[in-house]
């Protein structure tokens, strides 16, 4: 995959391809929910690009420097640098991708829904990208056996374990990731070309990808999560889209 960086403390992004995918997940599949379904047909007619990692309080730290965000993050003592940002909300991030946008001139926005699951599967079709079962060395998420401790108890730096089969790292765990789409309980008339979904419960938006804290079937490339208001969480972050390739 093309990847690239526009500025010394923008995200890395990967260019991905076109394509249809099948979004959701069907009834079999072990620890789905009915909100993720009907599983349906999403087609992206362009490729657009999204970051490697989740934003990092490297990358968040330039964004305060410059005066793009309001909102210093805690980091829970667990360092910054490389860490993902963490506490954040869904404006906090609709903040960074506007000043990204601003700095380089170029279409920064957060992912939609689709979008977020489609660059997790990465082609797969399966409940993690790697295969159904979730492993607790690939993904930084609560062990099964010892729930509610993950085995690092903590996020890990955003370049930690093997990225998926399109470059992506951390898909699956460590943080959740902001994306644009207001909240609803099913797929129901859900949008086919890959877009943000901006009606039904535009109090709340949708987190993807699952967190360190959170069980092994909340982090599945299908699982959704929704939240709203001023409750910052430590495994609220961001992963950034653009709109075109390089």
């Amino acid at each position: 995959m093309d990847h690239f960086k526009e500025c010394e403390f923008c995200p890395e992004m990967i260019v991905v391809p076109a394509g249809q995918f099948s979004m959701g997940a069907n009834e079999n599949e072990p620890g789905s929910t009915p909100d993720e379904r009907p599983q349906h047909k999403v087609t992206f007619t362009q490729s657009f690009s999204v970051g490697r990692f989740a934003v990092t309080f490297d990358e968040w730290e330039a964004c305060i420097a410059a005066m793009g965000c309001s909102y210093r993050p805690s980091d829970q003592n667990w360092g910054r640098g490389r860490q993902p940002v963490i506490n954040i909300l869904w404006n906090d991030a609709k903040e960074y991708v506007r000043w990204l946008s601003r700095k380089t001139g170029r279409p920064y926005r957060l992912l939609s829904e689709a979008e977020r699951e489609y660059v997790t599967r990465a082609g797969t079709s399966s409940g993690f990208w790697w295969g159904d079962d979730f492993r607790p060395l690939q993904a930084n998420g609560a062990h099964p056996i010892d729930y509610p401790q993950s085995i690092f108890g903590k996020t890990v730096p955003v370049d930690s374990f093997a990225p998926n089969p399109w470059g992506l790292y951390q898909v699956h765990g460590n943080v959740y990731d902001w994306v644009e789409d207001c909240g609803n309980d099913s797929y129901v008339n859900a949008p086919s070309d890959g877009a943000a979904w901006m009606t039904g419960n535009c109090d709340v938006h949708i987190l993807r990808g699952g967190a360190f804290s959170r069980r092994p079937e909340t982090l599945r490339s299908a699982a959704r999560l929704w939240s709203g208001g001023s409750n910052r969480m430590i495994y609220m972050s961001v992963r950034v889209a653009r709109t075109g390739a390089r």
